[in-house]
Formats: C-alpha cells, sequence, structure tokens
C-alpha cells in the first residue's frame, strides 16, 4: 500500500513512543478507532487538519514537523 503521509509516519510512531503511550490510548485521545489510528500512523490515510493540530499541540512539535518540512 502506498504511504500517503510518510513523514507523518515516520514520525508519528517514536513520538507516541516516548509518550510511553499505546496506539489504543492515542486513539482514545484523538476519538477515532484504534484501526483508525494505526492506518494514521502506518501513513495509509490523510488526517484532517485539526486532528494534525491536536497531534501537534499534545507532542508538542509543529505540523511542519510532523508533515516533514523542517527537521
Amino acid at each position: 500500500m502506498e504511504l500517503i503521509l510518510p513523514s507523518l509516519a515516520e514520525r508519528l510512531k517514536p513520538l507516541r513512543k516516548g509518550k510511553g503511550k499505546t496506539q489504543k490510548e492515542m486513539a482514545e485521545l484523538l476519538q477515532v478507532t484504534e484501526r483508525h489510528y494505526q492506518k494514521i500512523e502506518y501513513g495509509h490515510i490523510n488526517i484532517s487538519a485539526t486532528m494534525l493540530l491536536a497531534l501537534a499541540d499534545y507532542f508538542g512539535v509543529t505540523t511542519d514537523y510532523l508533515l516533514g518540512r523542517e527537521g
């Protein structure tokens, strides 16, 4: 399957693990199913701007960082 958001996929898992969270806990935080969150983390689906902002705020990073636009 083609990666839709490869940079997001590359960065989410280490950020999540750094916070000691499971995929299930992240799904609950974002109010989506665990499977939906997995698809986001694997880069298989697009996410809304609202969800991107929520992830950036939660992890204390910029949306540009999540999208791979900054190092």
